[in-house]
């Protein structure tokens, strides 16, 4: 089992190829190939490459999929004793990408 952790729209995501993930929107049109190029840590089968804080060469190679727009979340302000009231809501935009194989100095390790 291969594995990367990479940082990713501010989030850290464990990742793995053909799987698909979603993150904060990334500015990429639907099909396109991109790649993540901060990757903090790489295991590959017993081999395990830790990055301080990156590895330089290492790539996340991903397709994106679709963008899409999360559940809503409901927030509820209140004052108490003063009839004051707000309700919002708020859907995060979201990428999702297809992770493809992982890159070490140009090699593909797993597909």
């Amino acid at each position: 089992m291969s594995y990367a952790i990479i940082e990713a729209s501010g989030k850290q995501l464990w990742v793995e190829p053909g799987f698909f993930y979603d993150l904060n929107r990334i500015n990429a049109n639907p099909g396109d190939y991109i790649f993540f190029e901060r990757v903090l840590l790489v295991k590959n089968n017993e081999d395990v490459l830790v990055g301080n804080p990156c590895l330089s060469e290492v790539k996340v190679e991903a397709t994106v999929l679709r963008h899409l727009r999360a559940k809503k979340i409901l927030v509820y302000k209140m004052k108490p004793k003063k009839g004051t009231r707000l309700k919002q809501g708020h859907r995060q935009n979201l990428t999702r990408i297809m992770v493809h194989s992982i890159h070490i100095n140009n090699e593909i390790i797993t597909k």
